[in-house]
């Protein structure tokens, strides 16, 4: 069995990417058929683990090895001491801890662009992130507001969207991080359409043929027949129309007080919803360590955490890595369901 190869991107080097990062691959680098590699700054990983080995989270100081092919890392994989690095060397030595710079802005961005190459290529079958700032992409002048919009336009994918997942639900959004007045103009019937298709997609590559899809409304108790708005009836209804046409099982829109409560029990497969704080509470309500952010319609796989930098921790040697652990785990998971041999990738 060939190994399932994951890079890890070490994230903003003033954050606590570099300790998710050591801690994520400690978790996961004894199970069988599997290779790991960390795309970051070799040194800035050998402070972040002499940090967690003061601090307790890890017993002893791994070795590293420089990578970069997939015969490296997969050589690198079996041996539990040893963590791969894709060394891009871009940390300039001293850069504090807890601070937002251009530098460390310019840095977590290469090492996004550096995983997309890898994964193109076939080096690694799966990409997990760390998390960036977005005010430090800013000031490095980097041209994407964040992971998503940098992946999408990095891989040359079209239509893409953010899915949030756990064990027991998934939530796949129609806008994100627009303010709230926004919200309506963004949500067309195109919009919700692209995003329901690319669900649907999504779940039948991951072995779910035939997927139910709910659709959560955006007024409570979905609009009472427009008593409290008439955007089920003007928004909601025609996509979903369209999307009957086209014979994918969707359902709804449901009143989104109950469209979640009914999806973690098992009555649906995904939930479509509107705005990013509708999908995020009902995600991290389930426990706000275990989230996993997904990248959905990209040509490659992408998972990451379903948290920020924590700048006020960072360097400390106390972050906690459960969700980098699930974030690493959705994405293996994923690269086995959809593998191909590697002569067709």
């Amino acid at each position: 069995m060939e190994p399932t190869a994951l890079a890890i991107t070490m994230g903003d080097p003033a954050g606590i990417g570099p300790e998710l990062a050591i801690l994520g691959v400690s978790a996961l680098r004894n199970e069988d058929h599997v290779a790991l590699a960390v795309v970051g700054d070799q040194s800035r990983l050998k402070l972040a683990a002499s940090i967690l080995q003061k601090t307790g989270r890890i017993e002893r100081l791994p070795d590293f090895a420089v990578v970069q092919t997939r015969h490296e890392i997969d050589a690198v994989g079996p041996n539990p001491n040893v963590i791969g690095v894709v060394d891009l060397a871009n940390v300039p030595d001293g850069l504090p801890w807890g601070e937002v710079s251009a530098s460390a802005g310019s840095a977590s961005y290469a090492y996004v662009v550096e995983a997309v190459k890898l994964a193109q290529s076939g080096s690694v079958d799966a990409i997990c992130t760390a998390p960036i700032h977005k005010k430090s992409w800013e000031l490095a002048h980097v041209p994407f507001p964040g992971h998503t919009e940098a992946l999408a336009t990095l891989s040359g994918a079209g239509d893409y969207a953010m899915m949030l997942r756990n064990q027991r639900l998934r939530v796949v959004h129609c806008t994100t991080h627009i303010a709230f007045r926004d919200i309506i103009q963004r949500l067309t019937p195109d919009r919700i359409v692209r995003v329901a298709r690319l669900a649907h997609q999504y779940l039948g590559t991951v072995g779910i043929s035939a997927p139910r899809i709910a659709l959560s409304a955006l007024n409570p108790h979905a609009g009472d027949d427009g008593l409290f708005g008439d955007e089920e009836a003007q928004i909601l209804r025609p996509a979903l129309e369209r999307l009957r046409d086209e014979g994918l099982p969707i359902s709804g829109p449901w009143p989104a007080d109950t469209v979640f409560a009914r999806a973690q029990t098992g009555e649906f497969d995904v939930v479509i919803a509107l705005y990013h704080d509708q999908g995020h509470i009902a995600i991290k309500m389930l426990g706000i360590d275990t989230g996993v952010n997904q990248t959905i319609g990209l040509p490659i796989i992408r998972t990451s955490v379903d948290h920020g930098t924590a700048f006020d921790i960072a360097g400390k040697g106390i972050a906690h890595e459960t969700s980098m652990v699930y974030a690493m785990r959705a994405a293996i998971d994923d690269a086995r369901l959809t593998a191909r041999p590697r002569s067709q990738r």
